[in-house]
């Protein structure tokens, strides 16, 4: 089991940024990671995320444009920087791993993977 450590969210109006961190403390090697949101009353999808070290980024089709992952390979964290942010945006973000990517989709294999806490994220005038 790897704990995963998020900081970040908040609120914010239609317009505005935020950005998100992610820490597995104690593994700063690849440990790839990924961001997911659930809204009430919907399932958690995924947002974005790098799957491993050297590949390409992935986003959905919804924040494209407007959400940008990196990674910082000297301490492990990965961060979701969100700009644009608009009502639809709320959720409670969490971040995922280890991230998988297929041409399909991208998750966190279940039983093994493993969840950060969680964080709200509002987007409200």
């Amino acid at each position: 089991q790897v704990q995963l450590v998020q900081s970040g969210g908040g609120s914010v109006p239609p317009g505005g940024s935020l950005r998100l961190s992610c820490l597995a403390p104690g593994r700063t090697s690849d440990h790839p990671k990924g961001w997911f949101r659930q809204a009430p009353g919907k399932d958690r999808e995924f947002v974005a995320g790098i799957p491993s070290s050297g590949t390409r980024e992935y986003y959905a089709d919804s924040v494209k444009g407007r959400f940008f992952v990196s990674r910082d390979t000297t301490n492990g964290t990965d961060y979701l920087q969100m700009s644009n942010l608009q009502p639809e945006d709320t959720a409670i973000y969490y971040c995922g791993a280890p991230l998988k990517c297929s041409v399909r989709d991208c998750y966190v294999p279940f039983p093994s993977g493993n969840w950060g806490p969680g964080t709200q994220v509002t987007v409200s005038s």
